[in-house]
């Protein structure tokens, strides 16, 4: 049974739309057509209906790279997000601010400890932590030198 199991990927990525596609439900045709899940963790569009969407995926892989390549067709680039979030743990005073705004809940307060955990599996990246972390432990780690 586990052979006829998918691989499951999660990726977050940064679309952006023309003007001609940023009214059409080409996201909501991720999860309709092509079975991915997906979380919108920002979106703007521009008084040019131009727009940028950093959309985090999850599904088969098969599915994936099918979603991807759907919405290539539809004139809409697609980019790997270009960054992702590390903790430096002895600087962390374990105050808690960061998992109120922890969309993906990567970072959570252990009852038991009285710790915040981070499980950089589940991170977004989206970057949240990183503004109201009063000593900076959080902090934005650009790959390939971009943002």
């Amino acid at each position: 049974m586990q052979a006829a199991q998918e691989k499951k990927l999660r990726k977050v990525v940064y679309l952006t739309f023309p003007p001609e596609s940023s009214n059409k439900p080409v996201v909501c045709d991720l999860a309709r057509v092509y079975g991915l899940d997906f979380s919108i963790l920002k979106a703007q569009i521009t008084p040019r209906h131009e727009g940028q969407m950093t959309l985090e995926l999850s599904g088969p892989a098969e599915a994936f790279e099918a979603g991807l390549a759907y919405l290539r067709d539809q004139g809409i680039g697609v980019a790997p997000a270009a960054q992702r979030i590390s903790r430096d743990d002895a600087c962390c005073i374990h105050c808690g601010m960061c998992t109120a705004l922890c969309p993906t809940r990567a970072l959570s307060l252990n009852i038991t400890t009285r710790f915040v955990e981070f499980d950089d599996e589940a991170c977004s990246a989206c970057g949240m932590c990183t503004k109201v972390c009063p000593v900076a432990a959080m902090d934005v780690l650009l790959e390939n030198g971009v943002m």
